[in-house]
């Protein structure tokens, strides 16, 4: 199951935060076809914020197909997103570590690790378009 967290320095609605993490999880292969997404309650409980915002992104992920409410039930994972094995993943995410240590030897903080990240992926992506 999935374990939502908000960041309020983020500058990102919290109903987008969370739309994003089930987004992620289901490139990562971490939530699959059928599995329950936590309550609404349970997510009001332990992040403290607005039922309705748990409501709107969980309408949200049901309109984007990826979701189905079952009424008394919870709310499940309809469909998964397609992405690379979660073997090629690893490997790819062994590499990242490895940058990221290396970016801390650098002097690199929090801030400075993901400036750089952003700013280096936005060009790429710029330059491939």
């Amino acid at each position: 199951m999935i374990d939502f967290y908000l960041n309020a320095k983020s500058g990102v609605a919290p109903y987008m935060q969370l739309i994003q993490q089930v987004r992620h999880a289901l490139r990562l292969g971490v939530l699959h076809e059928g599995d329950r997404l936590p309550t609404v309650r349970e997510v009001v409980a332990r992040l403290a914020i607005n039922p309705n915002t748990v409501s709107k992104a969980y309408r949200e992920l049901e309109y984007e197909g990826l979701v189905t409410a079952r009424q008394g039930r919870g709310t499940f994972i309809a469909k998964t997103l397609d992405g690379p094995a979660v073997a090629a993943q690893e490997l790819l995410r062994q590499k990242l570590e490895q940058w990221l240590v290396e970016a801390r030897e650098a002097g690199l903080d929090d801030e400075g690790v993901e400036a750089l990240f952003l700013s280096t992926f936005r060009a790429f992506a710029e330059a491939r378009a």
